[in-house]
């Protein structure tokens, strides 16, 4: 066999082999059809279906929350270590596009030694100086997409790293805003408690004057008296949660909890929008959220690979020439006599053994089915977590229109009481059931307060939102 003839039959035998081998695509499926329209659970009278803005907690219109997202977004140390992941992304597609360079190198060295008496020429001097300098260029042409692949899977890794550094700025704001409400909250639920203590201590000056004057019994001033310090224990407690939001607040925003400016924990009014929000439809939805694009990124970067991993098969063409000197002396390495040069193609082929290269054909082939499942994955939950954050929020907005009739009712029953409890309509006994009603329906509709301020935020989280930093202009 010539060869020629082993030639031929090799590039036979590799090109079916590499048709075998080819992988099936894999390209982000769309997104069903009722994917893309208004959500189920979303309550027309609490939502808008416009689009959600850039930068959604300004609806809140509070400067200071203003002020401690941006802090957020600079010195949260979850987002320095996210944009750390994207700058070291970068640098490995820097790294994938100098592949597309050639490649260049010198060297030199100098040395003195001496060789044996069996490897010297009679008379010949056995010791003396030897010094080489050379220099080489390479350039790797890209037939099969080796080169090009890479650099594609690169840049399909820094996108997801910039998606998943988006994902953590929406993160570090809903939890920035989340831990700015709940101290607002629980504000507010201590000077609800305060004042719920305060009816109580009248209710009890009441009681005792009565019973001073013999028209009420010593239970009906224990029993009040029970109840006032039931509501006044609620309020550490109450104190205890501010502290803990206020702590995590100052975490967020990348301070000690002693460097937390005052103002931070000035409010004392539920952080709530009281127009319908916008929340868009579906498919803003899928086109904002950022593990969304995270996973299309990686299915990318994963379907490049396959081919990276394919150009194995194939030959490894590279340019080169390289150019030296040798000489016993380092004024002689640049005279013309020891000087050469050598140019040409370098071929590498790994064949006939290439099972090494169909295993790793079929591991990318792998990582690329498993990334298109963790992309519809991604795709299925954004649409799940928006659906039950907007059914949360309707229902706790239909409790609270509960709670708020029933507070008002036991606000006007309780007055009733009192002031038929001052003309001895009633007795003592049913003045503290009027008050314990309206105690408790007043504490329920401000933990209810706090409750639909942290659905709405919820609400912002499953959108995605659409602001971040990381994300814009392509990648460099």
């Amino acid at each position: 066999m010539t060869i020629r003839t082993t030639i031929l039959a090799a590039a036979s035998a590799l090109t079916l082999s590499a048709c075998a081998a080819a992988p099936a695509d894999f390209t982000a499926k769309a997104a069903p059809v009722a994917a893309s329209g208004p959500f189920l659970s979303a309550d027309v009278s609490a939502v808008s279906p416009t689009g959600l803005p850039d930068q959604w907690w300004r609806l809140y219109d509070d400067p200071v929350l203003d002020g401690l997202i941006d802090e957020a977004a600079s010195a949260n140390t979850d987002m320095r270590q996210a944009v750390a992941r994207i700058e070291r992304a970068r640098a490995a597609l820097r790294g994938a596009r100098s592949d597309r360079l050639p490649q260049a190198g010198l060297s030199a060295s100098g040395g003195y030694g001496q060789t044996s008496v069996a490897q010297t020429l009679p008379a010949a001097n056995r010791s003396g100086s030897l010094f080489s300098i050379g220099a080489d260029v390479s350039y790797e042409v890209d037939l099969f997409g080796r080169v090009s692949g890479g650099v594609a899977a690169a840049r399909g890794d820094l996108a997801a790293a910039r998606a998943d550094a988006d994902a953590v700025r929406i993160m570090v704001i809903a939890d920035t805003t989340q831990a700015y409400a709940t101290a607002a909250n629980a504000a507010a639920r201590k000077n609800t408690a305060r004042s719920i203590v305060a009816l109580l201590d009248e209710t009890l000056r009441l009681t005792r004057k009565r019973h001073d004057a013999g028209l009420a019994d010593g239970l009906a001033v224990a029993r009040i008296e029970a109840l006032r310090e039931q509501r006044a224990a609620t309020i550490p407690e109450i104190e205890a949660q501010r502290s803990a939001a206020l702590f995590a607040l100052a975490t967020l925003t990348g301070r000690p909890p002693s460097q937390l400016p005052p103002i931070a924990g000035e409010r004392s009014v539920p952080l709530e929008i009281t127009t319908p929000i916008p929340v868009g439809d579906g498919a803003q939805l899928l086109a904002r959220r950022p593990d969304v694009r995270a996973a299309e990124q990686r299915l990318l970067a994963n379907t490049a690979r396959i081919g990276v991993a394919r150009a194995d098969l194939y030959p490894r063409v590279t340019l080169g020439g390289s150019v030296g000197s040798t000489a016993s002396s380092v004024g002689n390495l640049f005279s013309g006599g020891p000087l050469s040069f050598l140019l040409g193609p370098l071929i590498d082929w790994a064949y006939p053994n290439r099972e090494p290269t169909f295993a790793r054909i079929d591991a990318a082939n792998a990582d690329a089915s498993g990334a298109l499942a963790a992309f519809d994955g991604a795709v299925l939950s954004a649409l799940q977590e928006a659906e039950t954050a907007l059914s949360d929020y309707a229902r706790a907005l239909e409790q609270r229109r509960a709670l708020k009739a029933a507070q008002s009712a036991a606000q006007r029953a309780a007055a009733i009481t009192r002031a038929q409890n001052r003309e001895g309509v009633v007795d003592s006994l049913q003045t503290l059931d009027a008050e314990r009603t309206y105690a408790e329906a007043q504490g329920a509709l401000a933990d209810q307060d706090a409750l639909v301020s942290q659905r709405q935020i919820a609400v912002f989280r499953a959108l995605g939102g659409s602001w971040s930093q990381t994300s814009q202009g392509a990648a460099r």
